[in-house]
């Protein structure tokens, strides 16, 4: 019986060998959902937000219907603040969607209308309540445009996390299904798109392009560090001509294809390059513009 023991062992440690054996002389095994899956992240839709973003500016107003609108009942809630207005085409083509994402998040999410007409506010009333708009709509002030660092494309949308603070701006039309996928993320609802953050240079509030390094459009190449410095001190200073009451630099964020910053920022270029226009006046912005755009 002891021999027969021993044997048993003797067999169990030899097939022990042979299975490590060829376990060793096996190619390491890969899982072949792996590569599907990076494959499926990069190619899922991409949503972005300020890695850092900034609280809300203060808001006290009575909507259309005398109903205060105040940033009291925001917390725990996203919130869409959308400037627009009546004669405003894409304005118009955008609130049926609205009042679709209004509908689908409920208390979830607020939105909050900014009319910029100049028709009073019986007309706009009319207008709201023939499109059936089932959020609160103010009139606009210079105060309220300037809290949020100016407005000069309609329509634009302010979007606001949980917590109260701008996360995101879109300037012209904006499809629904990427402003579902942001309101999702940040409810913090499954979501098919992943987010990626950025530093805000001018993208949400105009007045951080003075934080930009670089500027659409803008070629810096040959320019030492020092001139390079001393030309984004103009562009924040000096104002554009185009008309739309920004900084040079402000205009470049807000509309990269503007001829006029064009032109004024390689001017700036040129000149920093060549250690001219040191004590030159800073430029006049010229008279201030609203455009309706879409995308």
């Amino acid at each position: 019986m002891f021999k027969m023991y021993i044997r048993g062992l003797a067999f169990v440690a030899v097939a022990a060998l042979a299975l490590l054996a060829a376990a060793r002389a096996m190619p390491p095994r890969t899982l072949a959902a792996t590569p599907a899956a990076r494959d499926e992240d990069a190619s899922a839709p991409v949503i972005r937000f300020v890695k850092n973003p900034e609280m809300a500016p203060p808001m006290q107003a009575l909507d259309l219907a005398g109903k205060p609108v105040t940033k009291d009942n925001w917390p725990g809630k996203v919130v869409l603040v959308n400037f627009w207005a009546t004669w405003c085409p894409p304005c118009r083509e955008e609130i049926p969607e609205l009042i679709e994402l209004k509908k689908e998040f409920g208390d979830r999410l607020e939105i909050v209308g900014i009319s910029e007409d100049d028709d009073p506010p019986e007309k706009v009333l009319k207008f709201s309540q023939r499109k059936g708009m089932t959020y609160p709509v103010v009139m606009s002030t210079p105060e309220l445009i300037e809290s949020y660092g100016g407005v000069p494309a309609l329509p634009t949308s302010f979007l606001i996390d949980t917590q109260g603070r701008v996360v995101q701006k879109h300037s012209g039309l904006y499809a629904i299904a990427s402003y579902r996928r942001e309101i999702r993320a940040l409810l913090g609802l499954p979501t098919d798109a992943r987010v990626e953050t950025f530093d805000d240079v001018g993208q949400v509030f105009l007045k951080n392009a003075a934080n930009a390094t670089e500027l659409p459009g803008v070629s810096f190449k040959g320019l030492t560090a020092e001139q390079k410095k001393r030309a984004l001190r103009r562009m924040n200073s000096e104002g554009c001509t185009c008309g739309c009451n920004l900084t040079v630099s402000q205009c470049r964020v807000n509309d990269s294809e503007c001829p006029v910053s064009g032109k004024i920022a390689a001017q700036i270029v040129k000149e920093a390059a060549g250690g001219g226009a040191a004590g030159k006046p800073a430029r006049t912005p010229g008279v201030k513009k609203i455009v309706a755009i879409a995308q």
